[in-house]
């Protein structure tokens, strides 16, 4: 008695080149969404350096902008704590919650938390060349 038929067995190595094809493919679109959210912080750090540029230059301060920024680092806290980029994600997160309210934590904190434009940006890049390995 055959335990395994050869139609069986070529059934089962189908699903299985199926399944490891669809992981692949997975693999890869989560590769493209982790690199599609870090660009962000690239981009949203940019976008912040230009508005403290204009209140150095200016000496006015935007509410609107600075709500609009808010949300910015918010949403992209979640969005990169939601596919595992965690560090960087609590970052965004202090980073929204100061432009949402810049008396919410002390500058001791702050400084700690490590969240400057530059620092952000360079951890972003080290993750973007750590996700294209």
């Amino acid at each position: 008695m055959e335990i395994l038929s050869t139609k069986l067995l070529w059934e089962i190595l189908k699903h299985a080149r199926s399944w490891l094809t669809n992981l692949d493919r997975a693999s890869q679109a989560r590769k493209a969404q982790s690199v599609k959210a870090v660009r962000k912080v690239i981009t949203a750090s940019r976008e912040t350096a230009v508005y403290i540029r204009s209140i150095k230059d200016i000496g006015q301060h935007n509410h609107e902008t600075e709500a609009y920024l808010s949300v910015l680092w918010t949403e992209l806290g979640f969005e990169l704590q939601d596919i595992g980029i965690h560090k960087l994600a609590k970052r965004c997160q202090i980073r929204g919650k100061h432009w949402a309210d810049p008396h919410y934590y002390d500058q001791d904190f702050l400084q700690k938390a490590d969240i400057s434009l530059e620092s952000m940006e360079k951890l972003a890049n080290e993750i973007l060349v750590q996700i294209n390995r």
